[in-house]
């Protein structure tokens, strides 16, 4: 077991990545804020699902996973909880950095003693009107039960004493509100100064009102917070229904048994001790010391009151080159099929898809499977949409999406009750699918158009979340996903699959023989390798596969995001395979897998990773690409990923997460390398890169208002303009990098006047001088040009 890592260590791993983006300079700074939410709210969840599971394996003294390794359940809890201590004493380090560099650019993040006078005054009247109504103190005794902490719930634990006197005191609990108040409170500003005060230290100023009817003068409080199992235990009662046994797990869930008491450091020994002895928790076993601040997971909601600098420069998902707006995306899909790359491009144009089926009269039936939706789901409202059009509409809804099992309870019941064939899962298996199906009455017959995808029908994890949709109308995949409808309905018919790949039926024994292929050709001399790019590789089966290739003289290059269980670079194997993982803006999310197949390669997209639970417990789909375009355009996306030397990780046997450093000599950033060739290549409309404070910029915009063109406006010096952006922009109007650059400005005499820089060095410099660049420039179909005087622009018209 020598050649595989642990699956909890290689998670924590990945999470080191993340909180790598948190402690980055070169991550923008309130960036680095939501990176410290991120790495929170993801080890709050590992502590909720995979300790819990760990802990109950010490418990019952046996490995129930077969997936620990070298390590007895014990050990392995053992080393989570070292690696755990040295991740959390980091983030509290990161934290007073990121703290300290806000305080530079005049954003202050204070607590209850550095209150100005006016500022106490402020935050004694909110906490009256916005924050005491919401508290409800409990007092603790040796007498009384210790109260339920609630799961992931921030409380301050309070001793009570008196100056005069330390040995008369009294414990409290009050838990800081959540739902009904911002963990955040901005304060006036003050000399274009802002302030933000976190709501606990908001209680913390006002303790004396709390507590003002008992006899003390002195008031501490100290954060904690309670983690619990998150596991469901399903009643296997055969007179309740599913969605009753659903409901009575999630009300376990909420009592579940502690698995982590995260305390602040400082609390005083006595009251440490108090918590612990009522709670009946081994401080060994059960605690965690951290900092005067926990649920660190709420700073991915902090408040935006920075500057544009402050935070990644957006960039606006583009529109399918061949999905014009009010045009119907189902014709577009009967002529060729058509793939999206979220969130390079909009999901706008898949809930315009179901918008026109539900209410196409052709259309007779729409189906879709639903892992996580939205709050307010546009999805689910266009499926509503389509029942009250009479469509004939079935909705396969995973009940036991891990936290997202109460909405779509919801969703589920909302849906029977307006007329939908709800169907809640498959026994004994998830539905972790990403399929829609419409069916459409054309000449007489009936006609599939399907969607294939990546990641969830969720708008807003579309934002952020790297993933890729095939529509089509391919009858070789489209009447394929109508087979896997009709198994949903009717789980005792099987079907034969010529093209999809469909987990738990076929598709370990699929990939195994594409990569048994690829060992052949090795074996035989021949080219032979393979791009696997997913979120975890953590197989036991796959990774002895990859690993024989690798031995065998298959090129592998692996692009694994999250959990990496193969050590990559052991002697046998070590020029013949390498991994990757890149951390950046977007969660990547895709799973794309590439064979070279003797020259003929096979490219698929999947739903699935390399796991245990998607390959044997899950119905996955994984789709093979025909269209050649859109091979062209997933082969685009792993060259990119492979070539980026900014935010990818080399995943190496000893988890260092080393920056790849490649070719240092030029920047490549896989996102937004992507994004910009996306952009290029699907968009049409003419862009200006203006100033509207030169007056040759003016000129400019003014010629193609005359023109009547239809453009977009960027105003560069407000938007910022990225190093990759601005090259790429320049290349296209075939200019030396040197015509671009305003020799009159002052910070150009000042600091660059008679220097001899290279291209490069100039565009780094423009960026972080944009003052510097010559205005304005327009941009079109893959041309630019600069347009001083304005009839240069005629040669891009």
């Amino acid at each position: 077991m020598k050649r595989y890592i642990n699956r909890e260590i290689s998670w924590l791993s990945f999470n080191g990545r993340v909180l790598q983006e948190a402690e980055d300079p070169n991550t923008p700074l309130l960036e680095r804020l939501r990176f410290i939410g991120i790495f929170s709210n993801n080890l709050d969840e590992f502590f909720r699902v995979r300790v819990a599971t760990v802990r109950r394996m010490v418990d019952l003294g046996r490995d129930e996973e077969n997936l620990l390794g070298e390590l007895t359940p014990k050990q392995l809890h053992k080393e989570i909880r070292a690696i755990v201590r040295t991740q959390q004493a980091k983030v509290q380090q990161i934290y007073r950095e990121v703290v300290a560099e806000l305080a530079k650019e005049d954003i202050f993040i204070i607590d209850e003693k550095s209150l100005s006078p006016s500022q106490q005054s402020y935050v004694q009247k909110f906490f009256h009107d916005k924050t005491l109504p919401n508290l409800v103190p409990i007092m603790l005794t040796k007498q009384t039960k210790f109260p339920y902490l609630r799961d992931r719930s921030v409380y301050l634990a309070v001793k009570l004493s008196k100056n005069s006197n330390h040995d008369k005191h009294a414990y409290a609990l009050v838990r800081v509100p959540s739902k009904s108040a911002s963990r955040f409170v901005v304060l006036p500003t003050v000399d274009n100064k802002q302030y933000v005060i976190l709501l606990d230290d908001v209680i913390r100023f006002c303790l004396k009102d709390i507590f003002n009817i008992f006899n003390f003068d002195k008031f501490e409080a100290y954060t904690i917070k309670m983690t619990r199992d998150a596991e469901l235990d399903i009643d296997d009662d055969i007179s309740k229904s599913f969605m009753e046994k659903m409901e009575l797990g999630l009300k376990k869930r909420k009592t579940g048994r502690p698995v982590r008491l995260l305390y602040d450091h400082e609390i005083p020994e006595d009251l440490f001790n108090f918590i612990v002895k009522k709670m009946k928790l081994d401080p060994e076993e059960n605690t965690v010391s951290g900092g005067r601040y926990h649920n660190h997971r709420d700073f991915m909601d902090f408040p935006s009151i920075g500057k544009p600098e402050h935070y990644y420069r957006k960039l606006a998902p583009v529109r399918h080159k061949d999905l014009p707006p009010y045009e119907s995306v189902l014709k577009k899909i009967k002529v060729k099929d058509i793939m999206l790359h979220y969130p390079y491009q909009t999901f706008g144009h898949v809930i315009d898809l179901l918008r026109e089926a539900a209410i196409d009269p052709k259309v007779k039936e729409i189906g879709i499977t639903i892992y996580r939706v939205a709050d307010d789901s546009k999805v689910v409202n266009a499926l509503l949409n389509a029942v009250r059009n009479g469509k004939k509409v079935t909705v396969v809804i995973e009940l036991q999406a891990r936290f997202d099992e109460e909405a779509n309870m919801y969703w589920s019941q909302k849906l029977q009750e307006e007329g939908a064939l709800v169907i809640n899962g498959i026994p004994g298996l998830k539905v972790h699918s990403k399929i829609a199906l419409i069916r459409r009455s054309e000449k007489d017959k009936v006609v599939n158009y399907a969607y294939i995808g990546t990641g969830n029908f969720h708008e807003g994890t579309a934002n952020v979340y790297a993933d890729d949709g095939l529509l089509t109308s391919d009858p070789r995949l489209a009447d394929e996903v109508a087979n896997v409808f009709a198994f949903f309905k009717q789980n005792f018919r099987q079907y034969d699959y010529n093209h999809l790949i469909v987990s738990p039926f076929h598709m370990r024994n699929f990939f195994t023989y594409m990569i048994d292929d690829e060992i052949k050709r090795a074996k035989e001399g021949k080219r032979a390798y393979m791009i696997l790019k997913m979120n975890s590789l953590i197989d036991t089966g796959m990774m002895k596969k990859v690993n024989e290739a690798a031995i065998a003289g298959v090129k592998i290059k692996l692009i694994v995001r999250g959990i990496m269980g193969l050590k990559v670079g052991l002697p046998e194997h070590l020029k013949n395979i390498t991994a990757i993982s890149i951390v950046d803006k977007y969660l990547e999310h895709s799973r794309i897998f590439l064979f070279g197949n003797g020259g003929d390669e096979k490219i698929f997209i999947s739903s699935a990773d390399w796991m245990g639970r998607n390959l044997n417990r899950r119905i996955e789909i994984a789709c093979p690409i025909y269209d050649p375009e859109i091979k062209e355009e997933l082969k685009e996306m792993l060259r990119v990923q492979l070539k980026d030397n900014t935010k990818a990780r080399i995943l190496d046997p000893e988890q260092k997460n080393s920056y790849n450093r490649e070719n240092v000599n030029e920047k490549f950033r896989a996102q937004e390398d992507y994004y910009n060739y996306i952009k290029s290549k699907h968009t049409s409309v003419m862009k200006i890169y203006h100033n509207p404070r030169c007056a040759k910029s003016r000129a400019g915009l003014k010629y193609l208002e005359e023109k009547g063109v239809e453009f977009e406006t960027k105003n560069y010096l407000n938007e910022g303009i990225s190093a990759s952006e601005l090259k790429d922009l320049i290349q296209k109007t075939g200019m030396p990098v040197s015509k671009f650059i305003r020799t009159q400005e002052q910070v150009y005499k000042d600091n660059y006047k008679g220097k001899t820089y290279s291209d490069e060095e100039w565009i780094n410099i423009i960026v972080d001088n944009p003052k510097l660049l010559k205005r304005p420039i327009i941009e079109s179909n893959g041309k630019a040009v600069l347009g001083q005087p304005p009839e240069e622009l005629d040669k891009i018209l």
